[in-house]
C-alpha cells in the first residue's frame, strides 16, 4: 500500500511552526503537511517553556488529521521520537557515539540535548482531531536549555544542513508512522525505542508539576509511560515529567 503524500510549506520567520500547522487545521487543511521555518520567534518546549530558535537549526512541524483512534494516540510519541532518532543518526558520521533517546521524547548526544519534540492535539466541532508533531533539532547551534546540557550536530562531526536533515526526517517519519500503523504496531516500535533509550535499569529522578520522585527506571509500557520503581518496591506509571539521571 502506498503511503501518504506529504506536502511542504517552507516559511521564513514565524512565531511557531506548531502554531502555523494548527492554524492550517482550523482552516480545514486535510493534513499530511510539513511546515518548516528558518527561525521561530516564539518557539515552545514542554510545559510552555521557551525554545530558542535562531537560523541554522531545523524547525519542522507535521500536521496530521485523525492519524489513529484516540485511545491509540498515547503511543504516538514513541514512534515520533524513533523517527527523529533515525533521521539524526543518518547524518552523523560513523564514528560519532552516544546518540540516545531520553524519555519522554528528547535526543541526547553524549548526554547533551540536541532535539526537543512537542506533540499537540486539538479536537474540532466537526469531529476532526488535529495532531501536530513539532521537532526542534540543534544542527549548527546549541541554545542554552537551562535545565540541561545541550549540544548540536555540528559539534559531533555532522556537516548536514537543516534542509539535508529535513529530507531525511520526512522519509523516516513516513516509514515509522507506517510501522506504528495507527497504534497496531506499537510492540515493535516500543522494542526499537528501548534499544536506543538512555537510563533504563538505572536510578532516576522525575520532576512532576507538584513533586519530585526518585526511584529505578524499570521500563516503558505499551502506552509510552515510564515505569518507576520507588524505594519501597511499588511501581508508578508516569505519563510525563522531566527526567534526570544521577551524574
Amino acid at each position: 500500500m502506498k503511503g501518504p503524500e506529504f506536502r511542504h510549506i517552507e516559511l521564513g520567520d514565524v512565531a511557531s511552526t506548531n502554531a502555523e500547522c494548527m492554524e492550517l487545521a482550523r482552516n480545514g487543511d486535510p493534513g499530511n503537511v510539513w511546515v518548516t521555518a528558518t527561525r521561530q520567534t516564539g518557539g515552545r518546549g514542554r510545559r510552555g517553556r521557551g525554545w530558542a530558535s535562531e537560523p541554522g537549526n531545523l524547525y519542522a512541524s507535521l500536521l496530521l488529521i485523525d492519524p489513529a483512534p484516540w485511545e491509540a494516540m498515547a503511543s504516538l510519541p514513541l514512534a515520533v521520537t524513533l523517527a527523529v532518532y533515525e533521521a539524526v543518526a543518518s547524518v552523523l558520521p560513523a564514528e560519532a557515539k552516544g546518540l540516545t533517546i531520553k524519555w519522554p521524547n528528547d535526543l541526547l548526544i553524549e548526554g547533551g540535548k540536541t532535539c526537543g519534540i512537542l506533540i499537540e492535539a486539538e479536537p474540532f466541532a466537526d469531529g476532526r482531531k488535529a495532531v501536530v508533531i513539532g521537532c526542534g533539532i540543534n544542527v549548527a547551534h546549541r541554545p542554552d536549555a537551562g535545565l540541561y546540557k545541550t549540544t548540536c550536530l555540528g559539534e559531533h562531526g555532522s556537516s548536514a544542513t537543516p534542509q539535508d536533515l529535513f529530507a531525511r526526517l520526512v522519509v523516516s517519519m513516513d516509514r515509522t508512522l507506517a510501522l506504528w500503523d495507527q497504534g497496531r504496531g506499537v510492540a515493535s516500535i516500543r522494542d526499537a525505542w528501548i534499544e536506543r533509550a538512555e537510563g533504563i535499569g538505572k536510578p532516576v529522578t522525575v520532576n512532576l508539576p507538584d513533586r519530585q520522585i526518585h526511584g529505578l527506571f524499570k521500563a516503558i509500557d505499551g502506552a509510552g509511560r515510564l515505569v518507576l520503581e520507588t524505594p519501597d518496591g511499588k511501581q508508578q506509571m508516569i505519563a510525563s515529567g522531566d527526567v534526570f539521571f544521577p551524574v
